[in-house]
């Protein structure tokens, strides 16, 4: 795979895929600049370098339909302040008159396309709407490893029609932090692993256990666990189908040596609600009408010693139902653990990076992911479609089990 740096960018129209699906208020206002900012090194270099930027990106689920409160106009503007420059807005991110304003881009100017999503060709992959994309540039470099995951024209199809396909910064330090940790990490190596959810994770913890010394969970998808264990959970949310599968894994764990902590206390309450009836108890004694919300105290302490001595850890998941101030600890308590380690913390995207953001520790983990989706992906030892359409890069090989 190469790198935008590897190659030569001057006087080149250089066709920048990011990742600026950003959240917006009612009046279209962005809230949240930092995948903006994320990709600015790239377009930074490649203005530096006298190309001719086309940044393009995707904004919500417009469904290949034109949606005006979906336009890219807000990140034009946006885009425009943090680099000091004027950002031309297409009307469209295909068609003669784009084509067009592409070819009179002059070295060091920016043209931002407008949604890729307002034609369905994009999330279906569509050769013809591919081959339009490619035709715009000379180079193209995919930053955007957030979608990383989806087999779209624009991080995949364009790749086949492009003259030059290569990484952009983003993505690079993106697969770096990802080697350092699965690949060639520094042990112990830890996973935390929390959120709603056991089906969208178990795949990545089944294949964690080929990598990882430990895996700590949390979340409501612990419940699916604390049923596997014989416990019961009152009206918590779990999933009855896998909770075979997660004592499975629990096995599988204890035979390969992967030590897996679940909780030994939690905050329940009467009703989902934040001013819902609360009390901590021991998993053992979760009252029959009641729902685990967080983890407790006890189990904060617990995860914090048995990550005391790691030297390496990635975080993906909230270990409650953070949101409500009532069940918050949990995960504010592994945002501290995490923010307090000396290992290399790598967290991973989603609703985890919104409570480090919180908590105001953003600059106390080693890397925050800019994509949920796609790092989960790469956890589960999936082969990532855009990576693998810029040449492909190598999943970590699978550690050695002693069944003596």
């Amino acid at each position: 795979m190469q790198y935008i740096n590897d190659v030569e960018l001057r006087d080149k129209r250089v066709f920048i895929r990011v990742d600026f699906n950003v959240p917006l208020d009612q009046d279209l206002n962005i809230t949240d600049d930092n995948r903006i900012r994320a990709a600015l090194p790239t377009i930074n270099y490649a203005l530096d370098e006298r190309a001719k930027v086309i940044v393009a990106s995707h904004m919500g689920r417009p469904k290949g339909k034109v949606t005006p409160k979906l336009s890219m106009a807000p990140v034009a503007r946006r885009l425009s302040r943090l680099l000091q420059k004027d950002v031309k807005l297409a009307p469209d991110c295909v068609g003669p008159e784009v084509a067009k304003l592409a070819r009179s881009l002059k070295p060091g100017e920016v043209m931002m396309l407008e949604n890729l999503r307002f034609h369905p060709g994009e999330t279906l992959n569509d050769e013809e709407f591919s081959k339009e994309l490619a035709s715009l540039c000379d180079i193209y470099v995919d930053d955007a490893f957030a979608v990383a995951h989806r087999e779209n024209a624009s991080v995949d199809g364009i790749t086949k029609f492009a003259p030059m396909s290569v990484a952009g910064f983003t993505m690079k330090k993106e697969l770096e932090y990802f080697r350092r940790s699965m690949v060639d990490p520094a042990r112990p190596l830890a996973a935390v692993v929390g959120g709603a959810k056991a089906m969208t994770k178990l795949p990545a913890l089944e294949n964690l256990l080929e990598h990882a010394d430990k895996i700590v969970i949390g979340g409501a998808m612990a419940n699916t666990f604390l049923m596997s264990v014989g416990y019961e959970v009152g009206k918590s949310l779990y999933e009855e189908e896998l909770v075979a599968t997660a004592n499975v894994l629990l096995r599988n764990a204890k035979r390969k040596g992967v030590k897996v902590y679940i909780p030994v206390d939690c905050v329940v309450a009467d009703r989902f609600d934040p001013k819902a009836e609360t009390k901590l108890v021991t998993v053992q004694d979760v009252p029959k009408d009641w729902m685990i919300m967080d983890i407790g105290p006890a189990t904060s302490l617990l995860y914090r010693e048995a990550l005391s001595d790691c030297k390496t850890i990635v975080w993906n998941g909230p270990m409650g139902a953070f949101e409500m101030d009532a069940f918050s600890r949990g995960t504010y308590n592994m945002v501290s653990t995490i923010a307090q380690s000396y290992a290399l913390t790598i967290i991973g995207g989603g609703d985890t990076d919104v409570a480090v953001s919180n908590a105001g520790e953003t600059q106390n983990v080693s890397y925050i992911s800019t994509g949920g989706g796609a790092f989960l992906a790469l956890l589960t030892g999936e082969e990532l479609p855009a990576v693998k359409a810029l040449g492909g890069y190598q999943p970590p090989e699978k550690r050695a089990v002693n069944n003596e």
